[in-house]
């Protein structure tokens, strides 16, 4: 037990005297960090404060890492000769929210499912979701032949009406690579701004998938470059007795830069590429055929004082579309070509959003962000088919204790049709967080 209240006075005292010189954030995070209880096994004696404190930082280390990631768990297991840490977590999140003039039949806020007709019978609705609770473990280690090393695995409430249990990630780090179920290289979670609603803005790169991935930072961490194989999945507008899915064997190659700078590497841009393999069959001559779709996208996070951080992303491609944003709800990766039955082709797309956090103190931020989406096909579509999308969301986020927050967030999205017709939804919504 002193132990662990040595850990969190120093953590408290360092924090009071670097008030000034710290972000809001950074001061958040070293608040969070001293939230833990630890308990010691192995032989010899207890670990120093400080190398307790640099273990669990480990746990925030991630690339991929998202705002709304469960945090470190407030039980820790480590080893007195500081070789290993282990910890079981989760989160518990209710939100509750409140549609009028006109709703969406959806738990998440996408300008992509804004109906085009009003509903009458549905003009105003109530609704909640626990969608987002999870529970994860975590191990990190070294080993004196392999180096260090993690294992992770996450699973979410977010199947059937928001209960059943599926799981989120799944993956094993040894050094540089990693082997297994996670966030695809072409995105960048790190970039989202503070959200309520689970969607977010409605341009963000969100997929998932089992995958091999090198990553490497060197110059203190202030430059980094990955690349990785990833299993492929694509969404493929077929027709009947005209076109049909084939099988795919070739995996998606992602790959991104980075470079950081200011406190702890904490602004920071990325460019991040895909490309990917769609095969089809084209019905009426009875042959397959393959088409490379690809994906960009510019991305960062900047702190340019204490109390602001900004945050955006643009991508653009074309095949990419099922990669996330308002598109994922659509096929978008490949549709047919009217002129030629039988042919199908990558249509491109282009989104983006731009954020910005205000921290009024080391407790307390709000964010506003807009995003926005368009669909770029090259032939004349129906018209009731999509064709922008705008996000606009409002945010405050109240964190009692570094484990327990309430937030309120007001949401209105537009969607427009190639017909030029478009229709506008509004949402409010709360939450209540635990973690644990």
């Amino acid at each position: 037990m002193r132990n662990e209240v040595r850990l969190a006075t120093a953590l408290v005292l360092s924090v009071a005297a670097a008030a000034n010189a710290r972000t809001m954030t950074g001061i958040a995070m070293d608040s969070t960090i001293s939230d833990h209880r630890i308990i010691y096994f192995g032989k010899g004696e207890d670990q120093s404060t400080d190398s307790a404190a640099i273990l669990i930082q480990k746990f925030y280390e991630d690339q991929f890492r998202h705002f709304q990631d469960p945090l470190a768990p407030y039980f820790l297991f480590m080893s007195r000769d500081n070789n290993l840490a282990m910890g079981i977590g989760g989160v518990v999140r209710m939100r509750g929210y409140l549609d009028w003039g006109g709703s969406i039949d959806s738990p998440a806020f996408a300008p992509y499912l804004i109906p085009m007709q009003k509903d009458p019978g549905r003009s105003r609705y109530l609704g909640t979701s626990p969608a987002g609770t999870a529970l994860f473990f975590r191990v990190l280690g070294m080993n004196k032949k392999l180096g260090r090393y993690q294992l992770y695995i996450e699973a979410n409430f977010n199947g059937y009406e928001a209960r059943d249990f599926r799981l989120k990630k799944a993956y094993g780090q040894i050094n540089d690579f990693t082997i297994g179920y996670t966030n695809s290289t072409f995105s960048d979670p790190g970039a989202l701004p503070p959200a309520v609603d689970a969607a977010g803005p409605n341009a963000k790169m969100t997929a998932t998938a089992v995958l091999v991935r090198w990553l490497h930072e060197f110059h203190n961490r202030r430059w980094a470059v990955a690349a990785s194989v990833e299993s492929p999945t694509n969404q493929i507008d077929t027709q009947k007795d005209i076109t049909a899915r084939v099988s795919q064997y070739i995996p998606d190659i992602a790959a991104f830069g980075q470079f950081a700078w200011g406190e702890g590497e904490s602004s920071y841009i990325r460019l991040a590429g895909i490309v990917r393999n769609h095969p089809y069959r084209d019905l009426i001559e009875q042959k397959n055929h393959n088409v490379t779709g690809w994906g960009l996208q510019l991305s960062g996070k900047w702190h340019p004082e204490d109390h602001f951080t900004f945050y955006g992303a643009f991508n653009g491609g074309k095949g990419y579309a099922s990669l996330g944003g308002d598109w994922l709800m659509g096929k978008y990766d490949l549709v047919g070509r009217p002129s030629e039955p039988g042919r199908m082709y990558a249509p491109g797309a282009v989104g983006g959003y731009a954020a910005v956090q205000y921290n009024l103190n080391p407790s307390m931020l709000f964010s506003a962000t807009w995003g926005a989406t368009r669909y770029l096909p090259e032939h004349d579509c129906p018209c009731d088919e999509y064709k922008t999308g705008m996000y606009i969301a409002v945010n405050y986020f109240w964190y009692l204790t570094p484990r327990i927050c309430c937030a309120a967030e007001l949401d209105l999205g537009r969607r427009g049709n190639m017909d030029g017709r478009s229709a506008w939804a509004r949402r409010a919504q709360i939450l209540a967080q635990f973690s644990f």
